[in-house]
């Protein structure tokens, strides 16, 4: 059993999890998940490790209630326990000074983006960082963000914050801004995001990469659930990723095989509140 330490609310949907999980935080690095099962026979799930305390033993989790089980997570708090948490997964992602890079922000994409642009910044790299949410309470980790980058762009759907719009706005402009010298592009976020933010940066010639989100059960490349075709060949994102070159990507086959549960997931998803609905009439 793994203890959550500590939960903080981000936004009405994301959780911020503190967790005890000594040998999982001892050798993470940028870019490493781990596979987490809340309860018994439930499903496993992967999260991308946002920070680590050696000293504590803990590790940082951020989730965004969608499915059953991120909600089931979700409605736990502090003092509660996770059954499993197996990591640190996945190849580090590649860190290098490439001079000056952007970091580009999607959602709860953001938290997977925040320990790489510390990383980059650690670097020393000149970071140019874009946030993006559809409304600004979905804008998170905005001055954990900004602390580890020369200058932050922020965009939201409705235009509640920031600059009204997507995340491909201000980065276009950056590509475009001779002076910005943007060398790399690290991306994270929905699937149609990382797609519209590669499809940008091929237009410019800059290296690109991202961190696919794929249907995953094991996390070690036995179950083949991860697969992708990346440059006309199958991979693995668990074992020979989850970071990738986005110009190489199938994106349109990836969505799809992501859309392969989708009634699964619905099902689960009404059972889940059927069962919390019925445990809170018979609570005392």
């Amino acid at each position: 059993m793994f203890p959550i330490i500590s939960k903080e609310i981000l936004a009405p949907t994301i959780s911020k999890f503190v967790i005890h999980a000594p040998l999982a935080g001892k050798k993470r690095k940028a870019g490493n998940f781990v596979i987490i099962r809340v309860i018994e026979n439930g499903e496993r799930i992967p999260l991308t490790i946002v920070d680590s305390n050696l000293a504590e033993g803990t590790i940082t989790l951020i989730v965004q209630a969608i499915g059953k089980t991120t909600k089931l997570l979700c409605s736990m708090n502090a003092g509660d326990s996770i059954l499993d948490v197996v990591g640190p997964l996945g190849n580090p992602t590649p860190i290098e000074n490439h001079g000056s890079v952007a970091c580009v922000g999607g959602g709860v994409g953001t938290a997977e983006m925040y320990p790489i642009t510390k990383a980059l910044k650690g670097a020393g790299n000149r970071v140019f960082s874009i946030i993006g949410g559809r409304s600004k309470d979905l804008v998170i980790l905005e001055e954990e963000m900004r602390a580890y980058s020369d200058e932050v762009f922020i965009t939201t759907d409705d235009g509640s914050y920031g600059q009204k719009g997507i995340v491909t706005d201000p980065l276009r402009q950056l590509l475009m801004n001779s002076q910005s010298g943007i060398k790399a592009v690290y991306a994270i976020g929905p699937l149609p995001m990382m797609k519209a933010v590669s499809n940008l940066t091929k237009e410019f010639g800059v290296h690109t990469l991202v961190s696919l989100n794929a249907i995953m059960v094991d996390g070690t490349g036995m179950c083949g659930g991860c697969r992708v075709t990346i440059d006309g060949k199958m991979k693995f994102a668990c074992v020979d990723g989850p970071e990738f070159d986005g110009h190489q990507v199938d994106f349109d086959e990836l969505i799809l095989r992501n859309r392969s549960y989708l009634d699964f997931e619905r099902m689960a998803n009404e059972q889940l509140l059927k069962e919390m609905a019925s445990s809170h009439e018979v609570a005392p």
